[in-house]
């Protein structure tokens, strides 16, 4: 049988996998809210068209949850937990089922004890599909992603940028490419069950990141802002409420991965180039903040 990927939610990482597994021969069928092209993947429109199950080999899932849990199983989960043809199935959860640790370190044995609400739904959503007998399931908490087309570089161009200041907080962060290269390594080395932290090996405030950027750039250092003085909306507030720093080695010792980016200096660097601002020439006078 030809290896089959389906795609639920065709966005950001599922695409950057996709190059891998079409480039091998695969056959890849991704979903999206909204018609979509995508070179050499079959691309349906979800919710709208029945989306095939039989026949699939490998399913990832990367639509996000509601306060209901997953909306893929209460759409099409009965089909799922009967599927006989499936290898391995992964769902993209976040590292925000953790909680807030108060700067401390967390591993895949940590207890999942959410504390906001984006954590509380993954939390729901990861123990529904863990509530399927006999699904090979491959469950992915993701820190904070990055990549090209989605690095601080565009907002320092603008002058937008700010150095937001609240002492103690880090976070983790992960280059898309690592992320694909976990989800390829788990796709060659099944195991059911498996739980793995995907982030790199360098916690840091995020002040360090964005001056690391506007350095990269040749632009002065952005403005500091105190975090409570920063007006922030509720949604950016809440990543603020969890501090931790996320242990990566599992994938490691398990699956091997030796990361591309395994600190976001050289992953700042990589997305400098990918979107091709190497020859960006810094204004003569500072950019407003």
């Amino acid at each position: 049988m030809r290896k089959t990927l389906l795609c639920l939610g065709f966005g950001y990482t599922a695409r950057v996998l996709a190059r891998h597994l079409l480039a091998e021969g695969w056959r890849v069928i991704g979903t999206s809210r909204e018609p979509v092209e995508a070179d050499g993947v079959e691309m349906m429109t979800w919710p709208g068209q029945e989306v095939p199950i039989d026949g699939m080999t490998h399913i990832l899932n990367s639509i996000g949850p509601t306060i209901e849990g997953d909306p893929v199983l209460a759409a099409m989960g009965d089909r799922i937990a009967k599927a006989q043809s499936l290898e391995w199935v992964g769902y993209l959860s976040t590292t925000a089922v953790y909680g807030h640790h108060d700067g401390a370190w967390v591993d895949e044995d940590t207890p999942v004890a959410p504390t906001s609400q984006r954590g509380d739904w993954r939390a729901l959503a990861e123990a529904q599909w863990q509530a399927i007998p006999g699904l090979p399931l491959h469950i992915f908490r993701l820190a904070g992603i990055y990549g090209p087309g989605r690095g601080p570089f565009a907002k320092l161009m603008a002058g937008k940028a700010r150095r937001i200041i609240k002492p103690g907080q880090v976070f983790s962060r992960i280059h898309v490419d690592d992320i694909a290269q976990v989800l390829a390594a788990s796709i060659a080395q099944p195991r059911t069950g498996a739980i793995y932290n995907v982030c790199d090996d360098d916690p840091a405030p995020p002040q360090d990141v964005l001056g690391h950027a506007a350095e990269l750039l040749g632009l002065p250092m952005p403005a500091e802002v105190p975090f409570d003085e920063a007006g922030m909306t509720p949604m950016a507030r809440s990543f603020y409420g969890e501090n931790k720093r996320v242990r990566n080695r599992r994938i490691k010792e398990e699956l091997g991965v030796k990361l591309l980016y395994p600190t976001y200096r050289e992953g700042l660097r990589a997305v400098l180039e990918a979107e091709d601002m190497e020859s960006f020439v810094p204004p003569a006078e500072p950019p407003g903040v």
